[in-house]
């Protein structure tokens, strides 16, 4: 079992490490100490499991399995007890709190293993986006977006989103002057945004309240929002 560890601290890494030496078959591929850390060394490697902290620098545990996503299977690791409902919503194999016992640990490993011999058909349950639509829907609305162009990730801030406009399988997202695309569908994102900041004005369109300027009338039963970012911006939907 190829194992990556990910946590911000040297000695959770270093404890973790020596449990695991513990178990002849299982091999620790790579350490990380940030969730920018674990997004490429999971790209790269490609582990079976990841032990993974939530609270880090950077981008939180939930935003690493966003990221990443279900080719491999997670075990979080952490010292707070109130993100474990969000934790089995992505389908997390297990869940330790801090400080754990050895014991604890080959039960989650254990249980891992139940798990990697299912059939690959079995694991794929279900796409990374519905998982972290479930998991918003439940969890509260996601307070930034992460989006990948190729190695990076950019985190926009929810509240500096103008507007998001539907363009197929992919959103192009308006914030702070610059147009990110993202894989996603609006259903989607609007299903994670907060529903009191972000109106669905339009099929394609989801705008951000505060960017709205004025309401326009635009022939009998339709009508135009105007969003001012950096000039007009006119979104049509029906009344």
């Amino acid at each position: 079992m190829r194992v990556i560890i990910v946590d911000d601290e040297h000695l959770a890494r270093a404890v973790l490490r020596e449990h695991l030496a513990a178990h002849p078959d299982v091999e620790v591929v790579a350490e990380c100490a940030n969730g920018f850390e674990a997004v490429q060394a999971i790209g790269e490697l490609a582990p079976d499991l990841v032990f993974l902290d939530i609270r880090m620098p950077r981008l939180d545990g939930f935003e690493v399995v966003e990221l990443a996503g279900m080719r491999t299977r997670y075990v979080f690791v952490t010292a707070y007890d109130q993100f474990a409902l969000r934790a089995f919503e992505v389908h997390a194999i297990d869940y330790l709190l801090k400080p754990f016992a050895g014991a604890r640990l080959d039960a989650a490993l254990a249980h891992a293993r139940t798990r990697l011999d299912a059939p690959a058909a079995a694991r794929r349950e279900e796409g990374l986006q519905s998982l972290v639509r479930e998991a918003a829907q439940r969890s509260g609305s996601v307070q930034r977006v992460l989006i990948r162009e190729g190695t990076r990730v950019h985190v926009v801030p929810a509240d500096s989103i103008d507007y998001v406009e539907a363009q197929d399988d992919y959103v192009s997202i308006r914030a702070g002057g610059k147009r990110w695309l993202k894989t996603q569908r609006l259903s989607e994102l609007e299903d994670q945004l907060d529903a009191q900041a972000f109106v669905r004005v339009h099929r394609s369109y989801l705008v951000h309240t505060g960017a709205i300027a004025r309401i326009e009338p635009l022939g009998k039963d339709s009508h135009c929002a105007v969003a001012c970012v950096g000039g007009s911006n006119r979104c049509r939907y029906r009344s």
